[in-house]
């Protein structure tokens, strides 16, 4: 509905018009120093990695082909309203666009007033209600939503009322409703929270973790690289065994200790490629991993359940790479374009 509202009553065809259409626009704004602004408040609102284990753990039959289902078609139909909003808003306003696009539509008009109100409404009901909340219970309530029990078996719940998940809501609501009623433009707020956190959140983050769940693996295939090229270098490929001795009854079976950073002289593109980063993110996610699993052995039920494993494939190692680089590029050109705008404007 606000996308529909924003491409309705966007006065898009006078301020092209009186730009010069839209051959000047695409000449003079097609490109400006506030290019990576945008593109991290656009990463904040696309990132979606801290709801991924709820939804996915809501899927009645949880497969890889499933859930890469689900991501593409939800990513695209963002990815298509994002686009729609901005084209239509952008040129509705042009250089005068504010960070929330509805704050240019006047005061007095009854749909943008509705469609203020929808945006409210969303919030009210997506902020505090699902990601914020859970992730404050998980780290200082371990989880526990609804907190001690009385003596009937049921939540405690203050003036027989407000229990935790209440308590916890409402502060979190009224901890952002306030600022919000005091300050009228957050733009400034968004460029600087979205050039950072939203490329350590989109962009950083996700690489760093898939190279660190993933770390055995990846220490693997880059010493099989690096082997590989190494003349008359010999290196067991992790996971091989060496079987007993014919006749040895008593030989135990020893599997090859996990992988390590790779070891002898390395080729050019070593560190070109930023490999001792990497590996040492990788070197020290597996031995998290591992220690972390040790800790919290899985039950016997979940083991035996039929469960689909997916490995890690060779370039989705570059890709994160590629997302940790770009995402840090993207944090500083942000902050020195937030830097730049504050100090011209």
């Amino acid at each position: 509905i606000l996308v529909g509202f924003v491409a309705l009553y966007a006065p898009v065809k006078t301020t092209v018009s009186e730009a010069g259409g839209i051959g000047q626009v695409l000449k003079f704004d097609a490109f400006n120093p506030t290019l990576f602004i945008g593109l991290g408040i656009l990463s904040t609102a696309m990132a979606c990695q801290h709801s991924a284990f709820i939804v996915s753990g809501s899927l009645e039959n949880k497969t890889s082909s499933r859930w890469g289902t689900v991501t593409f078609y939800s990513i695209a139909v963002a990815t298509a309203l994002g686009a729609v909003m901005g084209t239509f808003g952008y040129l509705g306003f042009l250089e005068n666009t504010e960070g929330d696009v509805l704050n240019n539509f006047t005061s007095d008009s009854l749909e943008s007033n509705a469609a203020r109100a929808l945006l409210a409404i969303t919030m009210f009901f997506t902020y505090p209600m699902i990601v914020a909340r859970h992730v404050f219970v998980k780290l200082i309530f371990m989880g526990d939503m609804d907190g001690p029990l009385n003596d009937n078996g049921r939540p405690y719940r203050a003036l027989g009322l407000f229990g935790r998940r209440e308590l916890i809501t409402l502060g979190i609501y009224f901890l952002t409703l306030i600022p919000a009623l005091i300050f009228d433009d957050i733009g400034p707020v968004l460029s600087v929270t979205g050039s950072l956190g939203g490329s350590l959140l989109s962009y950083v983050a996700p690489g760093m973790v898939y190279l660190g769940v993933n770390g055995d693996a990846f220490l693997a295939y880059v010493a099989n690289i690096v082997d590989s090229r190494q003349k008359g270098s010999k290196s067991n490929s992790p996971g091989d065994i060496e079987l007993p001795v014919v006749g040895n009854a008593n030989q135990v079976i020893q599997t090859a200790a996990p992988p390590s950073y790779p070891t002898g002289s390395k080729p050019w593109w070593w560190f070109l490629t930023l490999m001792p980063i990497w590996c040492a993110l990788a070197s020290s996610g597996a031995r998290s991993m591992r220690n972390r699993l040790a800790e919290e052995p899985q039950p016997a039920s979940q083991l035996e359940e039929d469960i689909e494993e997916i490995h890690p494939r060779p370039r989705d190692y570059w890709i994160s790479m590629f997302f940790i680089v770009f995402g840090v590029i993207g944090a500083v050109a942000g902050l020195g374009s937030n830097i730049w705008v504050q100090v011209n404007s």
